[in-house]
């Protein structure tokens, strides 16, 4: 994707946008409900603790709160990724020690303290095909010398996917996350005939009035765009290292000629791949994180795409 003139300072994704804001609480409430059979009725029960990227170096999730005892992790992929249990772990260590810190726990002491119940979830409205609930677990990410059973730390990410017509039961009890649901997939549909920007555009306008956030939508269209545009730019950047890593070499290598040739232009192919890879996730880690120097964004790409 060329350059969209995103403004790289911006990271909310749209799901942050709708679920995780202040203003927009009633809704993170419909979606705490709808997740766990529950029918609690006021928003300002909700304490949203959201990791701030700018206090936590770079670190920061998509939506995070306390109600009713537990603390609620939400995160949004658009790309399948069985990282999310690590990941989640990293996260909740860094909500909890806000939490702790915020309330002036003292954990050294023999006084034991109370802490909320972390819940992780996933929610994945990503185009590779997946159950309508999965779970992810940290011991899947183990090796397969180690021994899992004497692990002293077991988490647990539960996944649900909600694309439009999966989830039904789950999308049905929430209107805000049907709706979302809706407008993803309008999005999906219009991009095969349109540009990203102009398929958001045609979603919003298409939408029905009794939608919920639609109004949420309009006002401010320009940062649901940005954030539409953030995310199809970091789908594609993905793709682009799927597609890198699958390339079996150059064009010509693959045609007429000697069999050597044809090894040599796959060998070539791999590489030149392999180096536009690294280059665009380079750019890409930059833009997310714009304290990363060059050098700094093409040792993480490269060691990622190793």
């Amino acid at each position: 994707m060329e350059n969209t003139g995103i403004n790289v300072e911006h990271k909310d994704r749209l799901f942050s946008l709708i679920f995780g804001k202040e203003k927009n609480k009633k809704w993170t409430l419909a979606l705490y409900n709808a997740v766990n059979h529950s029918n609690h009725s006021n928003p300002d029960d909700i304490e949203i603790n959201t990791l701030d990227d700018s206090l936590y170096m770079g670190m920061k999730n998509d939506v995070s709160f306390i109600l009713n005892c537990t603390i609620n992790l939400y995160e949004h992929q658009s790309t399948y990724n069985p990282n999310m249990p690590v990941r989640q772990l990293i996260y909740l260590s860094q909500v909890y020690s806000k939490y702790i810190k915020k309330n002036k726990l003292y954990f050294y002491g023999s006084k034991r303290i109370m802490i909320p119940v972390p819940r992780l979830i996933t929610f994945y409205n990503g185009t590779t095909d997946s159950e309508d609930e999965t779970e992810l677990f940290l011991s899947d990410l183990f090796p397969d010398c180690a021994d899992i059973d004497n692990s002293d730390v077991s988490v647990r990410v539960h996944m649900l996917n909600i694309n439009y017509g999966h989830n039904r039961e789950l999308l049905g009890s929430c209107k805000p996350l049907y709706e979302y649901s809706w407008f993803v997939d309008r999005i999906r549909n219009y991009n095969k005939s349109m540009s990203i920007e102009k398929a958001v555009n045609s979603a919003i306008d298409e939408m029905p009035d009794s939608y919920s956030i639609k109004e949420f939508l309009i006002e401010n269209r320009a940062e649901v765009e940005m954030s539409i545009l953030t995310e199809y730019d970091e789908a594609e950047v993905m793709e682009m290292c799927k597609e890198a890593a699958r390339k079996e070499g150059l064009e010509e290598g693959r045609e007429e000629g000697r069999e050597e040739g044809r090894k040599e232009g796959r060998k070539e192919g791999r590489a030149e791949g392999r180096k536009e890879g690294i280059e665009k996730l380079t750019r890409h880690l930059m833009s997310e994180d714009p304290s990363l120097s060059e050098k700094e964004a093409t040792e993480r790409a490269t060691k990622i795409l190793s």
